[in-house]
């Protein structure tokens, strides 16, 4: 049973075909910061690795994925969201679909060469941030990297009326522009959108020996490479 309001939202009200609807409807500025945070993870990839996508949704980014890495593993909430992927990707052998929590992973120590939560997850995905970069760095190999995403403060109009034309499609619930501004999205029936800055991460990761990579991409995401080294 899923009691995280933000989980519910995505995996009851915003999945499978709602979820997928949202990404054809995107203005050509918010698709090309899509395609943009796929190709930098793209650029990461080696053919031999073996990768973890956190909140796969309905398997947009395992499709680009899976043209590069030996083996993909997505996991997420959303029952509906897993189908739908299963029906997008056919039955490549090398992706293993599995309905998840990315908190409380499934999986043995060290097992991932890559483990990726792109398009805002860390703070979409609506959990405690600190233990779902613990666990995410938990399944990582020695030497292997972990990519978080958020949105860069320049991309902010854009995401906004990314928004504003989903709740017209009645995706989300109406905006509520009085609540709204300085980088969070608050719609009328109780969801909020927030980000993960750098200083949030920089916050959220200064208990943890690493190395990290911070970059802006695109003028529209901010990536964290998180290097696991113990």
């Amino acid at each position: 049973m899923i009691s995280n309001p933000k989980q519910s939202y995505y995996s009851q009200k915003l999945s499978a075909e709602k979820l997928k609807l949202c990404y054809e409807i995107a203005p050509p500025r918010v698709k090309q910061y899509l395609e943009a945070e796929i190709e930098f993870i793209m650029q990461k990839i080696k053919p031999s690795d073996k990768i973890l996508e956190l909140g796969c949704g309905y398997g947009r980014v395992l499709k680009k994925l899976l043209t590069k890495a030996k083996t993909i593993f997505g996991i997420d909430t959303s029952l509906n969201s897993l189908v739908l992927a299963k029906g997008e990707l056919g039955d490549a052998p090398a992706c293993h679909l599995l309905a998840m929590d990315a908190i409380k992973l499934g999986f043995g120590n060290r097992l991932f060469d890559k483990v990726i939560c792109i398009q805002n997850g860390i703070s979409a995905f609506g959990v405690d941030q600190r233990k779902l970069i613990k666990e995410a760095m938990r399944v990582t190999c020695l030497g292997g990297t972990v990519f978080f995403s958020s949105y860069s403060e320049h991309f902010w109009k854009d995401r906004l009326e990314w928004f504003r034309i989903q709740s017209e499609h009645k995706l989300i619930g109406e905006i509520d522009e009085e609540a709204t501004g300085q980088g969070v999205i608050v719609c009328q029936d109780g969801f909020r959108a927030t980000t993960v800055g750098p200083n949030d991460f920089i916050s959220l990761t200064s208990h943890l020996d690493i190395d990290s990579i911070i970059t802006e991409v695109n003028g529209s995401s901010i990536f964290y490479e998180i290097q696991v080294k113990s």
